[in-house]
């Protein structure tokens, strides 16, 4: 067996994000035990040296930060992992290639198309290794809907509809901005849901159904004002709480494509629908492990939707974990998103999504938020 190679972690933030991210360095040497990279958790870094000390004893880093800028121009960290908010992506994700280092960030990639912009010149220009957790692509029963699309099953394409609904900041007594809340500000987020969770849907569209060529969008902000937690004063909310827009895809099929953080009864849904010619398939977060999949080739006496279970060894990444019939979690997405970046670093391959594919993400994006406020179809340029 050959001798492992260490991939030495320098982790920055240390919130829900880090949390994830940190499970699944822990987890990748266990359940990925023949890769040739391994990670090693070397440092972590947050502002509060209480937290992050804390955090560290509980994840296992071997030292703590409390200066980004420090650990990023440390000589024992070969990998840059950014889990802050949007405002802090570009800074330091630049900073770290320019300083040699592998980056990897949080989703969105940042919080306009300038930064983005400004991010994926970075890494080109250093050549160092790059890639943008959108980790629902990881998930098996999504990959296999990857699959199942690239075998040609569904035939032509005609419509893919997504949606990504929350219920969490009905409340006009939920403050704006701040540790927790950062994502209510725009000055912090970039944008409300879009950047959030729309970024989501869009990513794994593109993946699965290639290119999206233009937009028609509509946005709201249902509650104007809110108390700003680092202010303490009443200010305008310049996010956007809801967002619905339709568009047209490279291959001409239809998309559909809604999110919201207000419906009531909605923790976390997230579901994709994809029609084609021949087949159509279905996909639900809530019930992560099954794909749902319709041939219209079947006989007609039996024809009707199917769900699989994709827990068996033949599934995508399922051969990692336990025996067929029993499921993985939200969790494993990000344990599969690190394999496959350690893995493409033995195989010399970009971890897709890289910086410079999650730009066109972040072009999608843009473009919707400029759709609503200018209440007209705007287009994507080419990446």
């Amino acid at each position: 067996m050959s001798e492992k190679k260490e991939v030495r972690i320098g982790l920055i933030g240390c919130g829900f994000m880090g949390r994830t991210h940190s499970n699944a360095y822990n987890r990748v040497p266990n359940f990925f035990p023949e890769q040739e990279y391994q990670p090693v958790l070397k440092a972590v870094c947050a502002r509060s040296e209480d937290k992050v000390r804390a955090f560290a004893d509980q994840w296992g880093y071997e030292s703590v930060e409390t200066d980004w800028k420090k650990l990023v121009s440390r000589d024992d960290i070969d990998a840059v992992d950014i889990c802050t908010p949007n405002d802090t992506h570009a800074e330091i994700a630049i900073a770290a290639a320019q300083a040699g280092k592998m980056v990897l960030t949080e989703k969105p990639l940042a919080r306009n198309i300038e930064e983005a912009k400004q991010m994926v010149d970075a890494v080109e220009k250093a050549g160092v290794k790059n890639t943008v957790w959108y980790n629902y692509r990881r998930l098996p029963a999504v990959t296999l809907a990857k699959q199942i699309i690239d075998s040609g099953k569904l035939g032509k394409i005609f419509h893919y509809r997504a949606n990504f609904l929350q219920d969490w900041t009905i409340s006009a007594d939920l403050p704006q901005g701040g540790e927790g809340l950062w994502r209510l500000d725009a000055a912090a987020a970039g944008s409300g849901v879009t950047g959030d969770l729309l970024a989501h849907c869009i990513d794994t569209a593109i993946w699965l159904n290639g290119s999206i060529t233009d937009v028609s969008a509509m946005t709201e902000t249902f509650i104007k004002e809110r108390v700003h937690q680092l202010t303490g004063k009443m200010q305008k909310v310049t996010i956007d709480d809801a967002c619905i827009f339709h568009c047209h895809f490279k291959n001409g099929s239809l998309g559909l494509f809604e999110s919201t953080r207000y419906a009531r009864g909605h923790k976390a849904l997230y579901t994709f629908e994809i029609n084609g010619e021949h087949a159509s398939i279905r996909w639900d977060l809530h019930d992560l492990n099954r794909l749902e999949y319709f041939d219209h080739s079947d006989e007609s006496k039996l024809r009707g939707w199917r769900s699989i279970h994709v827990t068996d060894g033949d599934h995508p990444y399922m051969d990692k974990w336990w025996v067929p019939g029993l499921g993985i979690g939200y969790e494993h997405s990000f344990i599969h998103q690190a394999a496959d970046f350690f893995k493409s670093l033995e195989t010399g391959t970009p971890c897709s999504p890289t910086f410079k594919e999650a730009f066109e993400t972040q072009q999608i994006c843009e473009a919707v938020l400029k759709s609503a406020a200018t209440k007209s179809w705007c287009e994507i340029e080419s990446v």
